[in-house]
């Protein structure tokens, strides 16, 4: 709570400044993007069965990462991202088990206002992803032992968001982001759901 408390004082103490700071020129066509961002990412159940008595969860956690883009026309742009969560698997028999979780994904950016201070946009696109259990998962399904580790597949996603430029070359970008997940985890290849949350900032040239 407090991690999302801190994120959100960020971009607003971001939008403020934007207040009084002059008009720019903002995305060009032909033009590039580099950003990191940083937030939060809201997990989903593991699998579907449960593994002694427990359904696992990835845990909500830290997300952060890094992307790149190329801005076709003022409207469309194309962009490439690596995104890593150090997250865990809960509600297990035992402890926690750490479980790191890496995206790769490549997709298309809408901006419906390009020539704003304020650019609002819609993203979406495809990508690959792969989780790193620490140790693989144990305990029981329908009274038979188990272990399951980890694996990886495909990943779609789709959002929204909004790009505050600071000036001409630097801008701020708040994002939400709902990703599918086709499963991260070997022998109970259940698809994930969950949601991102992010704060960037990006130097455009």
């Amino acid at each position: 709570m407090k991690s999302q408390l801190k994120l959100w004082g960020l971009a607003s103490l971001g939008a403020a400044s934007l207040i009084s700071a002059p008009a720019f020129a903002q995305v060009e066509p032909q033009s590039q993007e580099v950003s990191a961002y940083a937030g939060q990412l809201f997990g989903d159940k593991l699998t579907d069965t449960p593994v002694s008595g427990q359904v696992p969860e990835l845990d909500d956690d830290l997300t952060y990462g890094f992307r790149y883009a190329y801005n076709l026309t003022p409207h469309l742009a194309l962009e490439a991202a690596v995104g890593e969560t150090p997250s865990s698997a809960t509600r297990l028999a035992g402890e926690d088990i750490d479980l790191d979780l890496t995206t790769l994904d490549v997709d298309a950016v809408w901006h419906f206002n390009p020539g704003a201070r304020v650019v609002a946009y819609a993203i979406g696109g495809v990508g690959y992803a792969r989780a790193n259990l620490d140790e693989p998962i144990t305990g029981l399904v329908a009274g038979q032992p188990v272990s399951i580790d980890d694996d990886e597949g495909f990943t779609l996603n789709a959002g929204a968001g909004a790009k505050f430029y600071v000036n001409d070359r630097v801008l701020v970008r708040l994002e939400a982001r709902y990703r599918y997940l086709d499963g991260v985890l070997d022998s109970h290849e259940d698809s994930l759901d969950t949601v991102e949350t992010t704060l960037g900032v990006a130097w455009q040239f």
